[in-house]
């Protein structure tokens, strides 16, 4: 009997979930799993927390371990690099040896970007990418008493809430105007007072602004910005972004897409024959602006790489695109988004409109009424709903779950209002 042998390239969130389901899918079927990484079937989201001290075992970073993917008779390889992809020959090149394959997945992922910094070689700054990454982070807080941190978005603005905690000093350097700029202005000018009104004078965030030069003989001790603010420091996280690791996949001949990732279709297939993308390194289509899209979310990577390994078995499923739908917190205060925010609405074509109201999660009277801001956005011509954001105390999140399903359906604020929600005071 010909046995399927299919090759996945990565072992984070898309190509674990792959290999799990075509073993699923094909009892019969032999799967490797290649991944430079130590590690395997890691939770990236989890980083902020297990170095905050929410939790201190590091096997709960884990979904699977490399046994019980051998138990299931998936072949995990660490520290395994792919060096090239071979389509005509059906190979692929790890670690000088050749490799055969009848269907791959290329699940490479993404990797931080590193600004032009002077000295950024220096010991003790970091990154926040991999296991290593977590666990010297972690090792370094207990030592220190002060953090820099580079770039305001979910991971900066996570790991400053796990520093606060650990009892350290932070100063956070965001070249917008506010942090968390993946919201609109008005919605981010409220997370950041809030930030700074209950940061007990163990904050600075600097705006506008960007690190030029760090200082230090071996290790970083100082951070100069272009304005020539100077801030004395135990060490340092970049955190700025993240780009797609696509120069396998270039390399080989398989096509990028508009925004830079991998370009696949529905079915997560490249134009490549045989051969699959997803995860961080796969481009997206965006269901509200009907355009191709890149947004690095391990929860789309958990879909797609689903998707993959399905249509990789013989069998047929639709990936049907993102609406960027995120949420994250600094202690309490809650921040969710779904959609598109009024930037890139007006980038995409459309002509926003944004309403923002500030009322109580529940009925003032309940004792556990919180205060929460939400702002929902349409396009003025067609009425159609376009995105919400909402942050806040109380069950913001809860408010943009409410949106996602409409945004999926194209629906108009009209229609969006003949929701019949469920209602009680203490609710």
């Amino acid at each position: 009997m010909c046995m399927d042998k299919y090759v996945i390239i990565g072992g984070v969130a898309a190509g674990t979930k792959a290999a799990a389901k075509l073993r699923r899918l094909s009892s019969n079927s032999q799967i490797d799993l290649y991944t430079q990484d130590t590690h395997v079937s890691y939770s990236t989201c989890g980083f902020p927390y297990f170095i905050g001290g929410n939790f201190d075992k590091e096997e709960y970073l884990f979904a699977r371990t490399v046994e019980e993917f051998e138990k299931s008779g998936i072949h995990i390889h660490l520290e395994h690099s792919c060096e090239e992809i071979l389509p005509d020959l059906k190979k692929i090149v790890v670690n000088g040896q050749k490799i055969s394959y009848d269907k791959l997945l290329i699940a490479t992922g993404a990797k931080p970007i590193l600004p032009k910094i002077k000295n950024i070689h220096l010991k003790n700054i970091f990154t926040l990418r991999c296991v290593e990454d977590a666990l010297a982070i972690k090792d370094i807080v207990s030592k220190s008493r002060h953090a820099t941190i580079i770039g305001g978005g979910y991971i900066g603005i996570e790991l400053m809430e796990a520093f606060v905690n650990r009892g350290l000093k932070v100063t956070l350097v965001e070249a917008a105007p506010v942090i968390m700029p993946i919201f609109d202005y008005d919605i981010s000018k409220i997370i950041q007072t809030h930030v700074l009104e209950h940061c007990n004078n163990c904050i600075e965030i600097i705006n506008n602004d960007f690190v030029t030069e760090f200082f230090g003989s071996d290790k970083v001790e100082k951070v100069r910005t272009q304005n020539g603010r100077e801030t004395e420091t135990d060490f340092v996280i970049i955190c700025v972004g993240v780009r797609p690791n696509v120069e396998l996949a270039k390399n080989c001949g398989i096509e990028l897409g508009t925004t830079g990732a991998i370009k696949v279709n529905e079915r997560m297939q490249t134009n490549i024959d045989g051969i699959y993308a997803a995860g961080d390194c796969a481009e997206k289509f965006h269901i509200v602006a009907r355009k191709p899209v890149w947004l690095p979310l391990a929860s789309t990577a958990i879909k797609e790489g689903r998707c993959a390994a399905i249509n990789m078995s013989g069998a047929k499923e639709f990936f049907y695109g993102v609406l960027g739908s995120a949420v994250t917190k600094y202690f309490d205060f809650n921040m969710a988004i779904t959609g598109l925010n009024e930037r890139d609405a007006k980038a995409f074509g459309f002509e926003p409109v944004g309403v923002v109201i500030t009322k109580s999660d529940k009925v003032d009277y309940m004792p556990d009424a919180q205060t929460i801001t939400i702002k929902v956005i349409a396009d003025k011509t067609s009425k159609t709903l376009l995105g919400a954001q909402s942050v806040g105390y109380g069950n913001a999140d809860k408010r943009i779950n409410t949106v996602v399903p409409a945004l999926n359906c194209h629906i108009t604020v009209k229609d969006f209002m003949k929701n019949d929600l469920p209602y009680s005071p203490a609710f």
